[in-house]
């Protein structure tokens, strides 16, 4: 009994700890949106991106989850009276980060494991938390949690680290657990919110072409994603694909892999957003071989792979290009005329484009 109201009482103290971190990012965020209004979102830039990310930083190149996720609990009403409601995750103390990172390290809760990890999700929003979470060695502590047998809590860790990968100096440190993630994504349940967060890590961690050897092995299975996936997975692939496919020292594994399906993306009634992100695949693809002399023979590629398909001698494919010309949305059409120049200038492919 006595065991019971002890462990009771940990719980108790655990769970004030990480919702008065909470509840004063809801006062941040509440203060924050009269004064401003909403916030521009970072949807689909990292998908367009080419090259490093600049000095300004990597937030404004990567897209996918909101850098500042909702919590876990209730509104303004959850405050405590002790707790000062002009603090916010942006000014946090070190001290209240390093107790939540020891409370995480040492509990075997799940609960407050999801809790704690939402809570430092929140605060490494903010640039100054992610330089003291990385001080403390917080990264680690996070990381960790990726072997945590709680799908929930890996989610959860996987989104902290997302906040946490917009800061180079974390991303140096938070590339030790790239290779565990993509091997996690093939097993992880198809189109989950777990495999989403997995595909969403590495989107911010191929922003720039540093980190993108690490993801080779993988890349069939981000094409299994897109053929097999639904329309929130092929987005998510499909950003990582786009990066991968701006550095050129990709482009031999890109066009190696096996993709039978991939074609299908390129059709008038599929998904703006997913279409958008095919053909800026393609583009990239298509510059890389243009200006690298020598990476490509016909030869070398297998009939269903990426480059048979797309840069080979595919009559449906040059059908598809030509019937998207007449969609409705003008970036497609600027895509599409983007490709069909590249091809028809290209000697490697010997293309014969005839316009309707």
């Amino acid at each position: 009994m006595g065991e019971a109201r002890g462990a009771a009482a940990r719980a108790g103290v655990a769970a004030g700890l990480v919702l008065g971190a909470g509840a004063c990012y809801c006062v941040y965020r509440l203060t924050r949106s009269r004064r401003a209004g909403p916030a521009a979102g970072t949807k689909g830039a990292a998908s367009a991106r080419h090259g490093s990310a600049p000095a300004g930083g990597l937030l404004p190149q990567v897209s996918g989850l909101s850098v500042l996720s909702s919590l876990a609990w209730g509104g303004p009403s959850s405050l405590q009276s002790d707790t000062d409601p002009r603090k916010s995750p942006s000014n946090l103390d070190a001290h209240h980060l390093q107790k939540l990172l020891h409370l995480l390290e040492f509990t075997d809760d799940p609960l407050i494991q999801e809790q704690a990890l939402v809570t430092l999700s929140n605060c490494a929003a903010f640039s100054v938390n992610q330089d003291i979470i990385r001080n403390l060695d917080g990264l680690s502590v996070v990381g960790k949690m990726l072997s945590n047998s709680v799908p929930k809590v890996k989610e959860k860790a996987l989104n902290a680290l997302n906040n946490l990968s917009m800061n180079v100096k974390n991303q140096e440190e938070i590339k030790v657990y790239i290779l565990q993630v993509c091997k996690e994504i093939e097993l992880s349940p198809l189109n989950s919110d777990l495999q989403l967060a997995e595909l969403r890590l590495l989107t911010n961690m191929s922003v720039t072409n540093d980190y993108h050897h690490m993801m080779t092995n993988a890349i069939p299975c981000f094409l299994h994603l897109l053929s097999e996936g639904n329309e929130r997975t092929q987005i998510q692939v499909l950003k990582v694909l786009v990066n991968l496919s701006a550095n050129p020292a990709m482009t031999r594994h890109l066009f190696s892999a096996q993709a039978q399906s991939l074609l299908s993306l390129f059709d008038n009634c599929i998904n703006k957003e997913i279409l958008l992100r095919a053909l800026m695949f393609a583009a990239n693809l298509n510059e890389n071989m243009k200006n690298e002399e020598g990476i490509v023979t016909q030869d070398q590629y297998s009939e269903d792979s990426v480059f048979s398909l797309l840069c080979g001698h595919s009559t449906q494919y040059t059908k598809k290009l030509v019937c998207l010309l007449h969609h409705h949305d003008t970036e497609v059409k600027k895509q599409v005329a983007k490709i069909i120049t590249q091809l028809r200038g290209d000697t490697k492919t010997r293309y014969s484009i005839k316009l309707q």
